[in-house]
């Protein structure tokens, strides 16, 4: 398993030499004490679980899982909660605040260790399906930025330019609607570049060509632009979009 970052928010040190003797050096663990520590520690860091006490100094730790589900970013990060309030009106409160698991205390190593690891590898599976768009037989990764056909049982990959892979990303998300030249340029080069729009008809003319077969998704649209026509058998495993979002601010907690 791949090393990952994990938040302690918990203002009891036994409680976090537990928590670490538990995990060791199977993830890279930050602790907090606070909420106020919490959310400048999730500003700055990118987490893939956090392991959150009820009673903290600032505030109740229901309230906080409340408010990261709220998050448009953080409410895809799953969280234990690690409580001694243990009683079933406690356990039903925290998942209905969209907590992903409850631990109770004091908690074995054992179970804990067991318990995130499980949390883990089911985040390291969605984060893979969620980065990749199948068409049939055709595999696009954002994150790899790597295209697979698969073709009579043989996967071969398909050598593209930063460009290209920019311009199939695109239109595959894209998928089934009429994009405009001037749309492809400024997504894919750049509203700043100048670019001649009928370059993309020379990236498109490339990329059908590397592509094969499966060329013949890129359609023209006569006197419009181009669409990436799916086939009937598609799955979809995200509808991912290749413009920048702009950073959502964590003011609730500041």
């Amino acid at each position: 398993m791949a090393q990952f970052k994990v938040l302690l928010i918990e203002d009891h040190v036994d409680a976090y030499q537990l928590v670490q003797r538990a995990l060791g050096n199977r993830v890279q663990l930050e602790w907090v004490k606070t909420q106020r520590e919490a959310a400048a520690a999730l500003e700055k860091k990118d987490f893939d679980l956090i392991l959150l006490d009820v009673m903290l100094p600032d505030g109740d730790g229901f309230h906080l899982c409340s408010i990261l589900q709220a998050h448009e970013k953080w409410n895809q990060i799953p969280v234990i909660i690690l409580s001694a309030k243990s009683s079933v009106p406690d356990k039903v409160l925290g998942f209905s605040v969209g907590a992903d698991d409850f631990i109770a205390k004091p908690f074995d190593a054992l179970e804990l260790r067991a318990r995130v690891d499980a949390k883990l590898r089911k985040r390291e599976r969605d984060m893979v399906a969620a980065d990749t768009i199948v068409f049939d037989d055709l595999e696009i990764n954002k994150s790899t930025q790597r295209v697979l056909l698969n073709e009579d049982g043989k996967t071969s990959e398909v050598d593209l330019t930063p460009i290209e892979f920019k311009l199939l990303l695109f239109l595959a998300n894209k998928a089934n609607t009429v994009v405009t030249r001037d749309q492809i340029l400024d997504t894919v080069w750049g509203e700043s570049v100048h670019v001649y729009s009928r370059s993309v008809d020379t990236h498109i003319s490339k990329l059908r060509r590397k592509l094969g077969s499966k060329g013949q998704y890129i359609q023209s649209a006569h006197g419009a632009g181009y669409r990436f026509a799916t086939p009937v058998n598609t799955r979809r495993t995200l509808n991912l979009d290749f413009t920048n979002a702009s950073e959502l601010q964590y003011g609730r907690l500041a």
